[in-house]
């Protein structure tokens, strides 16, 4: 079995691909995983990273607006077709699974000439051009954000990594704290714009440093690779820790209390799946999807939303603060955001991937808010398993032992490569009771490597 994905440009669109590439290998090792990206994005050094094969092609990117521009459009596009199609015909491609961005387009379109099957994950509330197009050629369409409109869609949730998705914040809070010298007795607000950084989110809140000290609330603040502006000094009674830039972000998310942060697509799924409120701060610019992305989450409670224009320091003294110091509030923010939360999208979408190349007849799905109402995938045996239907499952293959659903009990998700002492030292076990003790390799079978965290 050979499945490519397709998703680059920006860490929105690769890390679901890569979570969903790794629910593939834990779901069947033997399947073939090939990464499909462009040379301007990060996926060139993401997806080496994380140990997957990354071919690219050239990037097309679309006008915004009607000009000259669009007249080379056609000819460029060609070409990253035919580089597309050479690489489905190289790796001998059954499925093409599409995150959107440049790359996307033109592994559709190969894949509709081929013949080779399409699916397609929309990760924004409003999706992008690239997958508007791809869900035409599909049925097979899923969206991260329950009021996306796209042909056939069904709401999933986006793929997040096993890392961030299985994380208990209250039990690896004190350790989290200690690893970024954070005191276990005080609040903490985690300050992150995204990968690059957000300078609004920096300037208001190194301005408003002295009082969320004095207010006895300790800051995690990620600035950014790029940034040259003077931060607080971290020592004293009420540290204000400061870091140009996290791989580990369930470390950071363990040891916060509250978010100060954009409203990205990943941001939001990410902090529903570990039940961080947040203020949201979305971008001021675009087509205003991450005030569409964070709107859910702040409507049941989970967050509040702030314009990028009030966000000022005398904001967060006089209102952010006062959330932060009321700790009945923030655990009920706590528990509505995690309600908005989905942790098995990886795997869900790893599911369908997998029925469609064992050719699974689509029996619909439902996952209580999609838009398709019928019972899930699956009901043969295989992947999907007799009686395939939902999370909690108990049949062979996919459903069956060890991987049957977030509450299953037996090796591989729940099991060795998770959650024990190789994942950071932090609780024997695994998470919540799954499985074996963890012997500190990854789910490949590679030694983790990164100390605690």
């Amino acid at each position: 079995m050979s499945v490519v994905l397709a998703g680059g440009g920006t860490a929105g669109h690769i890390e679901p691909m890569l979570a969903v590439a790794d629910a593939l290998r834990r779901a069947d090792p033997r399947v073939r995983i090939t990464c499909l990206g462009t040379e301007r994005g990060l996926e060139t050094r993401l997806v080496p990273l994380r140990g997957y094969d990354l071919e690219l092609i050239p990037a097309v990117p679309l006008p915004r607006s009607l000009d000259t521009r669009l007249l080379s459009v056609p000819g460029r596009l060609g070409s990253a077709i035919g580089a597309a199609t050479e690489v489905l015909d190289q790796v001998e491609a059954e499925v093409v699974v599409g995150f959107g961005g440049y790359v996307a387009t033109p592994a559709y379109l190969a894949a509709r000439r081929r013949g080779i099957s399409i699916v397609v994950h929309e990760a924004n509330s409003r999706p992008g051009l690239a997958n508007r197009i791809g869900a035409r050629l599909t049925r097979h369409v899923f969206t991260g954000q329950p009021g996306a409109r796209m042909p056939h869609a069904t709401y999933i949730g986006i793929p997040i990594r096993r890392e961030i998705a299985g994380l208990d914040r209250l039990a690896l809070a004190d350790k989290a704290r200690a690893h970024f010298g954070l005191r276990p007795d005080l609040p903490v607000l985690l300050v992150t714009g995204g990968s690059q950084g957000a300078r609004s989110l920096n300037l208001a809140t190194v301005a408003a440093s002295g009082w969320i000290r004095s207010a006895g609330v300790q800051v995690l603040h990620i600035i950014g690779p790029r940034t040259d502006m003077d931060v607080p000094p971290p020592g004293g009674q009420t540290p204000y820790i400061t870091l140009p830039y996290l791989d580990r972000m369930d470390a950071a998310y363990a040891a916060a209390d509250f978010a100060l942060c954009r409203a990205g697509a990943m941001t939001c799924a990410e902090l529903t799946a570990v039940g961080l409120p947040a203020a949201y701060v979305p971008l001021p610019h675009g087509n205003g999807e991450q005030r569409l992305n964070a709107a859910p989450i702040a409507d049941i409670g989970g967050g509040v939303i702030v314009d990028d224009a009030a966000l000022t320091p005398e904001w967060i003294a006089d209102t952010l603060l006062p959330i932060l110091l009321d700790p009945e509030l923030v655990s009920a923010m706590s528990r509505a955001a995690a309600g908005a939360g989905r942790r098995d999208a990886d795997r869900w979408l790893a599911a369908e991937v997998i029925n469609i190349m064992r050719g699974v007849p689509d029996r619909g799905w439902s996952l209580g808010g999609g838009s398709r109402s019928h019972g899930p995938r699956g009901g043969g045996p295989g992947y999907g398993g007799p009686g395939y239907g939902g999370p909690q499952d108990a049949g062979p293959g996919y459903g069956g032992p060890g991987y049957g659903g977030p509450e299953d009990a037996g090796p591989g998700y729940g099991g060795p490569g998770y959650g024990g002492p190789g994942y950071g030292g932090l609780r024997g076990g695994g998470s919540r009771g799954r499985g074996p003790r963890d012997d500190g390799r990854r789910d490949d079978g590679r030694r983790r490597s990164g100390g605690d965290w």
